[in-house]
């Protein structure tokens, strides 16, 4: 029988949709599953993006520009100039999610046997892009205990080395929420420059920053411009996560060369999610504000909800809409899979991700999980009661 590519082998499973069997198996049984796994917004995806898509008047369905198309491009470089991010369409360009764009970047910036710096937890897809595109993540810890901020910067000194060629962070963070600060971003900025390597940047969360928190994206340093590489989405900011449309934007003339090669290979980038993003640029700025008060009530409630149940220690997010919780258990793969198999309330339940696999250490984060707060506050209620009672129940 032929064999599977040892690359293939080690692709790891996600945390967040290994448990999809699990979970419908349970609903098989009539049980109600608050989804607390994965980061699917409720919040209603704007009209004038869908609206886009129902009245269109296309004939042929062809294909876009391999950037994408540049009526797109130049709306969504005015969008980014609005957030104090100089850059022109041509530094952009269009990709299928956010995903693709940083498999661009990797293949643009990483041979074989490279590394690239990452604070840890982080998305943990990283773990699987890094796996096909043949490199090594080298984490550096950050910790619970202090919310997970940068950790210092003589953390990351010590792990460069020749075959580093990037440091990657989320900002703000998806599986912690964290948001860094101006001073935070400029060490790494100066850290990258320090040892002229690229410092890339998922910023899809820009706009979900809370408390009077401002976001610094790496692509408003002008100094920066050589080095900087910033991945975004229409996923979240506009809930259109099934729309699969996100971009590579780059100052550095040679990154945006060889990333158009990756995205000549794959052809463009579809084209209805394409006019769907570009109507949903339109979309005011009261939809953000409301997004952004209701995403903070649904914070509050279950970071209180959570430091309310003995033995749990949680982080409290800035950004985003997720954050890890430590819980009193041992295991949290095992606690996650009972949740769904043998646990029920009322013939209710909640699925979580373990947190295990947001980190590429071995045998770290085994009694953490990732909680995204993308429900009702009536809903992440009942959750956070379930998961108290589930709790006082489980045995490791």
């Amino acid at each position: 029988m032929p064999k599977i590519s040892v690359k293939g082998n080690s692709m790891p499973e996600s945390p967040i949709r290994k448990l999809v069997p699990f979970a419908e198996a349970a609903i098989r049984k009539g049980r109600k599953i608050y989804q607390l796994n994965i980061g699917q917004p409720d919040i209603k995806t704007p009209s004038v993006a869908l609206d886009a898509v129902r009245n269109h008047n296309i004939e042929v369905l062809s294909y876009s520009h391999s950037a994408g198309f540049e009526g797109y491009r130049n709306k969504l470089a005015n969008y980014y100039k609005n957030h104090d991010i100089p850059v022109d369409g041509e530094q952009i360009i269009i990709t299928t999610g956010g995903s693709e764009a940083l498999l661009f970047a990797m293949g643009s910036i990483t041979d074989i046997g490279d590394e690239i710096i990452i604070p840890e937890p982080f998305y943990a897809n990283y773990n699987g892009f890094a796996t096909a595109s043949g490199i090594k993540i080298v984490p550096v810890e950050s910790k619970i205990e202090t919310n997970f901020a940068l950790p210092p910067i003589a953390d990351f000194e010590k792990l460069i080395t020749a075959k580093t060629k990037a440091i990657l962070i989320c900002n703000p963070g998806n599986p912690t929420g964290y948001l860094y600060t101006k001073e935070e971003i400029d060490q790494l900025a100066e850290m990258a420059i320090k040892h002229d390597i690229f410092l890339v940047a998922d910023e899809v969360y820009r706009e979900f920053a809370y408390d009077g928190a401002k976001h610094h994206s790496v692509m408003s340093i002008d100094k920066l411009k050589d080095h900087a590489i910033m991945i975004d989405s229409v996923s979240k900011r506009y809930s259109m996560c099934g729309a699969r449309i996100g971009c590579l934007v780059s100052k550095n003339k040679e990154v945006i060369h060889t990333a158009m090669k990756f995205a000549q290979a794959r052809l463009s980038p579809p084209t209805f999610e394409q006019i769907a993003s570009e109507a949903a640029l339109e979309t005011p700025q009261s939809y953000f504000d409301d997004v952004i008060k209701e995403y903070t009530s649904r914070r509050n409630l279950l970071i209180a909800g959570l430091k309310s149940i003995d033995g749990v220690k949680v982080a409290t997010p800035k950004g985003a809409f997720y954050c890890i919780a430590e819980l009193p258990i041992k295991n949290a793969d095992n606690f996650a899979k009972w949740l769904l198999e043998e646990y029920q309330l009322d013939n209710e339940t909640v699925m979580v991700a373990p947190a295990a696999g947001f980190y590429s250490t071995p045998n770290t984060g085994l009694n953490q999980v990732r909680i995204a707060y993308v429900l009702k506050k009536e809903n992440l209620e009942r959750a956070i009661e379930i998961l108290k009672n589930a709790l006082t129940v489980y045995k490791d």
